[in-house]
Formats: C-alpha cells, sequence, structure tokens
C-alpha cells in the first residue's frame, strides 16, 4: 500500500479534531468513544494512535479547537461589524439566542464542556485545555467589548474592567446553560433574554449606550 504524505496524515488528524470538537460539545467527553470520533471523521479506529498519544489527547486539542472556533467567529465579528450593531451587540445576540441554545455542537465550548472540565481532576489535559480556552474568551470578549483590536496573547487588564468582562461571560454562560437545561421553552426563552437585557443595561449604566 502507498505511503500517505505527511500532509494528508495532518488532514486526516485535523478531521479528526474537528469532528471531536463537534460531538463533545453535542454530547460530552464521556459519551464519545474513540471509534466514534475516528467514524465521524471517515477514518478507522487501527489509526488513532498515528495522530494521537491517548484519547485525553485527542480530547484535549478538540477542545482548544472548538474555543478557537469561538475566537474566530468573534474575529469575523470585529473586522466585519454588522449595520446599525456594535460587534459586542451582535455577539450577545447570537450567544443568547435560541440558535445557539438549540445546537451545542456548533456552540460555544465554555457552556457546552463546563460540567465535564470541572470533573476531571486539577492539571488534567481536558481542565488545562478548558482553563486556556476560558481565559482566551475572556480576553477576546473584553477586546470585542472596547472596541479595540483582538489580542494575540493575554490582554485582559485588572480592575473594573476586568470584573465587568467576567461578569459579562458569568451570566452569558451561565443563562445558556439554564436555557438549554430547562424543558419549559417559554422558561428557557426568558433565561435568555433576561441575560440580554442585564447585559445591555449593565453596559448603558455605566456610560455606554445601549444595544
Amino acid at each position: 500500500m502507498p505511503r500517505v504524505s505527511r500532509a494528508e496524515a495532518e488532514r486526516s488528524r485535523s478531521r479528526v479534531i474537528d469532528h471531536t470538537a463537534r460531538l463533545i460539545r453535542e454530547k460530552g467527553t464521556g459519551q464519545v468513544s474513540v471509534p466514534e470520533a475516528m467514524a465521524a471523521a471517515g477514518l478507522t479506529h487501527g489509526g488513532f494512535y498515528r495522530h494521537f498519544t491517548s484519547k485525553d489527547d485527542l480530547l484535549a486539542q478538540a477542545l482548544a479547537a472548538a474555543f478557537t472556533e469561538r475566537r474566530e467567529a468573534m474575529e469575523q465579528l470585529a473586522d466585519q461589524p454588522p449595520a446599525g450593531h456594535t460587534p459586542r451587540d451582535e455577539f450577545l445576540d447570537r450567544y443568547l439566542s435560541p440558535l445557539h441554545r438549540d445546537h451545542p455542537g456548533h456552540g460555544c465550548a465554555a457552556a457546552a464542556l463546563a460540567a465535564d472540565a470541572a470533573r476531571t481532576e486539577p492539571g488534567s489535559p481536558l481542565r488545562t485545555a478548558y482553563t486556556a480556552g476560558l481565559r482566551e474568551l475572556l480576553d477576546t470578549l473584553a477586546a470585542l467589548t472596547d472596541g479595540a483590536a483582538l489580542p494575540d496573547g493575554p490582554a485582559l487588564p485588572d480592575g473594573a474592567a476586568r470584573q465587568d468582562t467576567l461578569a459579562d461571560l458569568s451570566t452569558m454562560v451561565g443563562a445558556l446553560l439554564l436555557a438549554r437545561a430547562s424543558d419549559d421553552d417559554t422558561l428557557s426563552a426568558e433565561l435568555l433574554t433576561a441575560a440580554r437585557h442585564r447585559l445591555t443595561t449593565a453596559r448603558a449604566d455605566n456610560g455606554q449606550a445601549p444595544a
């Protein structure tokens, strides 16, 4: 059989990571097996260890990829602001929406995998990747809120701005988690709407224009 080129091997590896990133956000890390992840990428289980050292290695890389996907979406908003909406307001509209609530596989890893990361031991690959992604998300949200260039590295300052960003992200993620957990459609929608209102009102009270 012909040998697989390095470029083809890298494409296969990236495909596994991307599909696993979707699966773990949909089902949770404990419900995704290595054979399922490989099959989703159109590959056989036997080739797994050519790409990853362990399942934990795959999960950590998939989680990092999920956070990168969210950052890239925020970068696009910053580069191409929607007409009549600030990037932050558009981001909140999309984040706290029924569409995001109902499609976790393509949504925010901070919300989808918080419980999974919390159940792992400190220092585990999954929790380490989650923490790194959370810090990056906070930095990006802070820059998106301030209208600054999105950071290449850690940028979230100390002080009131940091506290505001931490509170904003906590509200967003908490509201999304509760909305997904509720089997009452009305209550679920109310949770998203209330969080959106609280976030925009808080900014208005601090002297920033409301949405």
